[in-house]
């Protein structure tokens, strides 16, 4: 709070352009797929490993303010599977938040077991890789789960680390530490893969409404996205 100061009504402006004001995630907009993700997870023998296949979409939001704190933001969802299976191995939504004053990313992930958390950590804005965490019982950045999952597999502590590359790619490695009963030592459930874009991101609500009200057959308004939208006619 104290880079806010004691006002905690007043709002800033902000900008409708979200896409220009993405700090760290601004290489990450866009749709995604990875082929050749790893996955590390526990079974009653033990451990086992698996490969899958990842489609990753991340599309900007509209700025948001709780007071004088400004986010700007990336709505996602990721949906993986096994290769050559249709069935859902994995599945999350949640939202990858820019921070500018504090100079932090949060990440926030649900998934339909059940679980909900909220990791953060700092990062600058032209920051090329960066760490979040969460912690169970943490207040604010913190893990929930359902009962059955708190008991059987409890996740003690999250981390994910982002690497985006000079070749347009960004890659992920994330831990979640489990608690699992009959086991002494605590088991690091990990999940990495490198994601190569197929699709820009679709312009946030203010910044196509901008766009389109500055329209005309011969003006083009790019909103500082450069050739995004040129892939894209229809936005």
């Amino acid at each position: 709070m104290t880079i806010y100061g004691t006002d905690i009504y007043a709002e800033p402006e902000g900008d409708p352009d979200t896409l220009a004001n993405l700090g760290p995630l601004r290489p990450m907009a866009g749709i995604w797929e990875g082929t050749k993700g790893f996955d590390q997870h526990p079974v009653l023998e033990g451990t086992e490993q698996d490969t899958f296949v990842e489609h990753y979409e991340l599309h900007p939001i509209d700025r948001q303010t709780n007071g004088p704190q400004l986010f700007y933001g990336l709505r996602y969802h990721t949906h993986i599977t096994k290769p050559g299976q249709s069935e859902t191995f994995h599945d999350q939504v949640g939202y990858w938040l820019w921070e500018p004053k504090a100079q932090a990313v949060t990440l926030t992930l649900g998934i339909p077991r059940a679980q909900v958390l909220l990791a953060s950590g700092p990062a600058a804005p032209d920051a090329t890789d960066f760490t979040l965490t969460a912690t169970v019982g943490s207040e604010v950045h913190g893990i929930l789960s359902n009962p059955f999952l708190d008991r059987a597999f409890r996740t003690i502590s999250y981390r994910i680390h982002v690497t985006t590359h000079d070749n347009g790619t960004w890659s992920y490695e994330e831990e979640g530490v489990l608690q699992i009963p009959g086991r002494e030592e605590p088991f690091s459930h990990i999940d990495r893969n490198t994601l190569n874009r197929i699709a820009p991101p679709e312009l946030n609500p203010l910044a196509r409404a901008a766009v389109l009200s500055g329209r005309s057959d011969n003006t083009e308004v790019t909103l500082g996205i450069g050739s995004l939208r040129t892939t894209r006619p229809s936005l």
